[in-house]
C-alpha cells in the first residue's frame, strides 16, 4: 500500500443534549447542520448493525446529528441516554484523544463568544513566538465538558519553524 498523507474526515463528540450542542457549534463557529438529529435503534437495520459492531449489544438507542466545518470536516454529535460527565474531563496523561483544535484568527473574539454561550476559557491566550510571529493559542471547553484548543494560524505555519 502506498504511503501518502491521508486527510481528516470527522470527529465524534458525546454531548448530554443534542439540540443545545447543535446551537452552540452552529452559532459560535458557524458550522453547518448536514444531517438533522435522528434516532438510532439497536435493531437489524444497516445503521443499527453498524452501531452494534461499534458499541456492542448493550445499548438500546441514541440520537445523532452531523455538522460540517468551513473546511468540510465532519463533526458527529452523539446524545446517549443516561450519559455521564466524567469527574475529571481532562485526563491528558491517559492514552487517547484529549482535545481537538479549531482555527480562528480572532482568538480573543471567539473565546468571548465561547464563554457567552456557556463554555470556559481554561488558560490565558498565549503566543508561540512572542515578538516574532503573531501565532496564538488557548485551551477552552464547550458547555458540555469537551476540551479543545483554538489556534490563530494553521498547524503547518505554527510548527514550520521546527522548534519552540
Amino acid at each position: 500500500m502506498p504511503i501518502y498523507p491521508r486527510t481528516f474526515s470527522h470527529i465524534g463528540l458525546s454531548v448530554p443534549n443534542l439540540e443545545e450542542a447543535i446551537k452552540f457549534y452552529t452559532e459560535v463557529f458557524g458550522w453547518y447542520v448536514i444531517m438533522e438529529p435522528s434516532d438510532v435503534e439497536n435493531d437489524d437495520t444497516p445503521i443499527g448493525q453498524m452501531c452494534r459492531d461499534v458499541f456492542g449489544d448493550d445499548w438500546e438507542t441514541f440520537r445523532i446529528a452531523h455538522l460540517a466545518t468551513g473546511d468540510k470536516i465532519g463533526v458527529e454529535l452523539f446524545e446517549f441516554p443516561h450519559n455521564e460527565k466524567p469527574e475529571n474531563n481532562f485526563e491528558y496523561w491517559k492514552t487517547g484523544l484529549f482535545h481537538f483544535c479549531i482555527q480562528d484568527p480572532d482568538i480573543e473574539g471567539i473565546v468571548e463568544k465561547i464563554k457567552e454561550y456557556g463554555g470556559k476559557q481554561r488558560m490565558p491566550i498565549r503566543e508561540y513566538y512572542p515578538n516574532e510571529k503573531p501565532y496564538k493559542m488557548v485551551y477552552v471547553e464547550d458547555p458540555f465538558g469537551n476540551i479543545f484548543e483554538i489556534y490563530t494560524h494553521s498547524y503547518e505555519l505554527t510548527y514550520s519553524q521546527g522548534a519552540y
